[in-house]
């Protein structure tokens, strides 16, 4: 049994915390498949000038390439200073054997989803954390048997849905992104992200409040 854990950390206590500050606006999220001895990060939200402008600004970032270029993204390879950058936020996180599924950031805040071997692994990766001064809130839980995922009745479109605003920022206060801004980034209609999160909601209500054998198939 592995367990997966959602940790939110604040990025005044780990890393960037000037380049949330200078560009407000940005997302960054990190992009784990591609190898390589720096980190490197997708940013949204902003223009060019404005994250180059903030990373100028950012005494952890010792240097910047921009690697890829779309109409809402722009790739990075960063560079951080020895001990700093997104090393000093992931490296405690995982130093027990931890895997990183994923690392988002927005608004002065870090998330990351990450694969412990056991509860006992994400116990020591949490007390680390908090031994290091940094204010970090457990989000989120799920034990995973025999490699599968956690069990739930979402279907892929609803947890795409909730996902995608846990990552945009649509459950902050104040929130960070509008229904319409997220249905935009999803490629589909208001209506139809209401409705999943409509049916989301109600799928994880009944969850946490019914046991397994007395739940109702939601469509």
């Amino acid at each position: 049994m592995s367990t997966i854990a959602e940790l939110r950390l604040p990025a005044s206590e780990t890393t960037l915390a000037t380049a949330f500050e200078h560009a407000p606006d940005a997302t960054f999220e990190l992009e784990s498949s591609v190898s390589k001895t720096n980190p490197c990060l997708w940013v949204s939200g902003v223009d060019r000038d404005a994250i180059e402008s903030a990373f100028d600004a950012d005494s952890d970032v010792t240097e910047y390439d921009l690697l890829v270029e779309t109409g809402t993204r722009l790739l990075y390879d960063v560079g951080f200073t020895e001990g700093d950058g997104i090393p000093q936020l992931c490296d405690p996180i995982l130093e027990d054997g931890g895997s990183l599924l994923e690392t988002w950031g927005s608004n002065g805040w870090w998330q990351v989803r990450v694969r412990f071997p056991d509860r006992d692994a994400l116990t020591s990766a949490y007390d680390r954390l908090v031994d290091d001064g940094v204010n970090v809130d457990l989000r989120r839980v799920s034990d995973v048997t025999d490699g599968t995922e956690p069990d739930t009745r979402l279907t892929p479109q609803q947890r795409e849905a909730l996902e995608a605003a846990l990552k945009h920022g649509y459950f902050e206060i104040p929130r960070q992104v509008s229904m319409e801004e997220l249905a935009d980034e999803l490629d589909i209609s208001h209506q139809a992200l209401s409705e999943r999160f409509r049916r989301a909601y109600e799928t994880l209500v009944d969850e946490e409040l019914h046991p397994t054998d007395e739940r109702q198939p939601a469509e």
